[in-house]
């Protein structure tokens, strides 16, 4: 560029930057310096160029470089950012920044998504999108005078956010993840993935365990921004998953982490109870002649069924598999201490769930007996009740029912209840069934066929009191014993607990060796380990641990 054209063009911008400088710097003289310190640069090479198509564009790059400077030289700066003038920082185009201009807006912009919700709106309006405060006042439906003070107050907040070492937590680069959850109670529209849906969730929960935290130290502890944190947490405090303390979140369901000595101790406390209570119960099962009573009706049978003759009742292997975690689990109430109660310590959801949820957080990398009895594919035990009838079902690693189960819908576990009793099914019903594994069927359904029940099913009360009483008798005489091994399981437990859910845990601890997974996967595992229970067949894995009986 010629001599006349940059003294044309530098004259032009003496007071636009002499301007930019003021706003910058702590004093006239400073001001001065900076501008003069701009001037000549820009001088230099407008006079020295002849390939610059815009050079307002390039005094600007020029300017923001040497600001960039200035601030490293004097260190007139909190952390490399003029809060008190971001309205022309972030409203430069990229092309105007240098590497450092850019890492400053990026800090920046990391910190507004400290704020409050509303001051991050008002925020990203007035200084990103350039709106006028009497536009982001109409848009909010606030007052004026309030989008000026959000305004005073975020330009605080981002000062002492920038001025601040945020601290390196441990979930930041090693995020956990639960290894196993479930719940106790009806489930609701809305299942339990849906609510424990990703590793963020999981997460948020986790890190407030134990204390209440506000949504930017949980985003600190992650290591995320807080704008994803924000809305989890949200729609998990919605659901129940979460509670409100103040401005804090604390979790509200019950997140185990059990250390090596815990894990061991219960695996031993389970071996020995179940080894009392399951080998004798079999023993009196078997002995007693009870499952030969024509009141226990299933026609399980790796046959085809019949279509001249009745399908022969199933074997005696198949019926206990069924019944021992049965009685297991529904043997004893009375014998059970209920001093709180389900509805004192459960949690009702907005999808119409009343549940208690579990999750438990394992280490990988921990040292167990060789002889350790670990749940796999376990769900249970569940039930849904209809017309006075009870549908009673386990998941386990011995049943194979692929997607249907009656805990996936209680609308499922009604219909089966409906068609068991009933002597007007469809087609379309016994196709349903079948593909459940409830029944078998032969023959073509739009002709002659015949169906057969693969599940268990108790025809009277009496026998269903008959074969409670069996298990809670044996219950009651090991009572002593039970009560002992549980004691110091117990303890280790409410130790482990934070005080706010601490009733959580006393409720569930009421029942253990009853309704209890891990006792029946334990009374399950012992008699398989002396050979008394048999694997079932590939045929009868559909139909296993399933029982119907009257309420």
């Amino acid at each position: 560029m010629n001599k006349q054209d940059t003294e044309r063009v530098i004259t032009e911008y003496l007071k636009p930057v002499f301007g930019f400088a003021l706003k910058r710097c702590k004093n006239v003289q400073d001001a001065e310096d900076l501008s003069q310190d701009i001037i000549m640069k820009a001088y230099r090479a407008l006079i020295s160029r002849d390939d610059i198509e815009r050079p307002d564009k390039f005094i600007w790059t020029i300017a923001h470089n040497t600001l960039s400077n200035y601030y490293r030289d004097t260190a007139h700066q909190v952390m490399g950012i003029p809060i008190d003038n971001m309205e022309e920082l972030s409203s430069q185009p990229c092309s105007c920044m240098d590497e450092t201009d850019q890492k400053q807006i990026d800090r920046l912009q990391k910190e507004i998504a400290y704020l409050s919700k509303m001051q991050r709106r008002i925020v990203i309006a007035y200084y990103f999108e350039n709106k006028h405060q009497k536009e982001i006042a109409a848009e909010l439906g606030i007052p004026l005078g309030t989008v000026k003070w959000h305004l005073f107050e975020a330009k605080k907040e981002l000062k002492r956010g920038i001025d601040t070492v945020r601290e390196t937590s441990k979930l930041k680069f090693n995020p956990i993840k639960f290894h196993s959850y479930g719940l106790n109670g009806n489930v609701g529209t809305k299942s339990l993935d849906e609510f424990i849906r990703s590793s963020l969730s999981q997460n948020i929960c986790y890190c407030v365990r134990n204390n209440a935290k506000t949504i930017n130290e949980i985003a600190d502890d992650l290591g995320v921004s807080p704008v994803y944190v924000e809305s989890e947490a949200a729609f998990l405090e919605e659901y129940g998953f979460l509670k409100i303390q103040k401005d804090k979140y604390i979790v509200n369901f019950l997140i185990s982490e059990p250390t090596e000595e815990l894990l061991t101790l219960k695996d031993r406390m389970y071996k020995r109870a179940a080894g009392l209570f399951a080998n004798e119960l079999y023993d009196a099962l078997v002995n007693s002649g009870i499952l030969d009573d024509p009141d226990i009706i299933c026609r399980q049978t790796d046959e085809p069924v019949s279509l001249t003759g009745e399908s022969p009742r199933a074997d005696h292997n198949f019926l206990l598999w069924s019944l021992i975690p049965y009685i297991a689990a529904c043997s004893g109430e009375g014998l059970t201490d209920e001093g709180i109660s389900f509805e004192q310590v459960a949690t009702i959801r907005p999808d119409g769930g009343h549940n208690i949820v579990n999750a438990a957080v394992i280490p990988e990398t921990m040292c167990l007996p060789d002889d350790y009895v670990y749940m796999k594919n376990w769900c249970g035990p569940i039930w849904h009740e209809k017309n006075g009838m009870i549908l009673w079902q386990i998941n386990s690693e011995w049943s194979d029912r692929g997607d249907f189960s009656v805990w996936k819908s209680s609308a499922d576990a009604e219909r089966t209840l409906s068609l068991y009793d009933s002597d007007d099914c469809s087609k379309d019903d016994w196709v349903w069934l079948a593909e459940r594994g409830y029944v078998k069927t032969n023959g073509d359904y739009d002709g002659y066929f015949k169906a057969s029940w693969q599940i268990v099913s108790l025809a009277s009360k009496d026998i269903k009191m008959r074969l409670l009483a069996i298990g809670e008798k044996i219950k009651e005489k090991y009572k002593a014993d039970f009560d002992a091994l549980k004691a110091p399981y117990a303890e280790a437990i409410l130790r482990s607990v934070p005080a706010h859910l601490r009733k959580t845990a006393e409720y569930e601890l009421q029942f253990v060796f009853h309704s209890d997974g891990w006792f029946l996967l334990h009374c399950i595992a012992a008699l398989l380990k002396n050979g008394k229970l048999k694997e079932p067949t590939n045929g009868q894995r559909r139909a296993l641990m399933t029982v119907i009986a009257p309420k």
